[in-house]
């Protein structure tokens, strides 16, 4: 999930604010709020997946903490709107996306180069017809 869409919920946004103060279990960031224990989960999942929140079990209990470096994107960005001297964009990391779409890629690549180089030892044959 992309961070600034991960961000764009304001109940995720206020979790992050609550993850400021340390590592929190679930049921604390769930109390005092008009929604389930489940949907603040659902919340983390989404916020975990942009790599803003990560989980560690400690014992029998989940603690959600803020991953700072999972907020790049946004600080360069906000940087680079304000005009910040010196600043230099910061690269976003290559995420699982990114890389199961270059494979997608080179398997294609490679899939036409075969079926090029299978048409060239056969010149004889018209397009379409199989070995």
């Amino acid at each position: 999930m992309d961070v600034f869409a991960a961000m764009a919920d304001p109940v995720r946004r206020d979790l992050l604010r609550l993850l400021t103060a340390g590592p929190t279990r679930v049921v604390d960031l769930a109390a005092g709020r008009e929604i389930s224990r489940p949907a603040v989960s659902k919340h983390l999942r989404v916020l975990t997946d942009a790599g803003l929140v990560v989980a560690d079990d400690l014992g029998r209990e989940r603690h959600y903490r803020l991953r700072t470096e999972g907020l790049a994107p946004v600080v360069s960005l906000v940087a680079d709107l304000a005009g910040v001297p010196g600043h230099r964009p910061v690269t976003a990391p290559v995420t699982d996306a990114v890389l199961d779409a270059l494979d997608l890629e080179v398997r294609r690549v490679g899939r036409d180069q075969r079926s090029v180089a299978h048409h060239d030892h056969h010149p004889g044959r018209a397009s379409g017809e199989s070995a």
